[in-house]
């Protein structure tokens, strides 16, 4: 259920990054998107006009976003029943210690000679 889950959340992700890239920009403060008429032509609200792709898009992105915080919290729901409670840090024979010293040479060394 899980796995089937996070590939449903992925692809929701990915589409989402996809609907928001296809958006026309309107930063109009800094100087990009805003103004003139598209190629759709004419100020009508069609389905194939620039408001009427830009509608449709605005809703694509809305729906998209909203599955993807479900699925976000039904993936968060899902790993806190799953998981173990505590932590590594209560457990002290779980922590294994780092060797600081290093090994005794066997033989003592030798200068190299050129």
């Amino acid at each position: 259920m899980q796995t089937i889950l996070l590939v449903i959340h992925l692809i929701l992700a990915i589409a989402l990054i996809g609907a928001v890239l296809m958006q026309r920009s309107e930063g109009g403060a800094l100087g990009m998107g805003g103004g003139g008429g598209g190629g759709g032509g004419g100020a009508g609200g069609g389905l194939f006009s620039a408001r009427g792709t830009a509608n449709a898009l605005t809703r694509t992105t809305a729906i998209l976003a909203a599955c993807f915080m479900s699925t976000s919290l039904l993936l968060a729901v899902i790993a806190s029943q799953t998981s173990e409670s505590g932590s590594i840090l209560d457990n002290p024979a779980a922590i294994t210690p780092l060797e600081t010293t290093p090994e005794a040479p066997s033989e003592p060394s030798v200068p190299l000679s050129n």
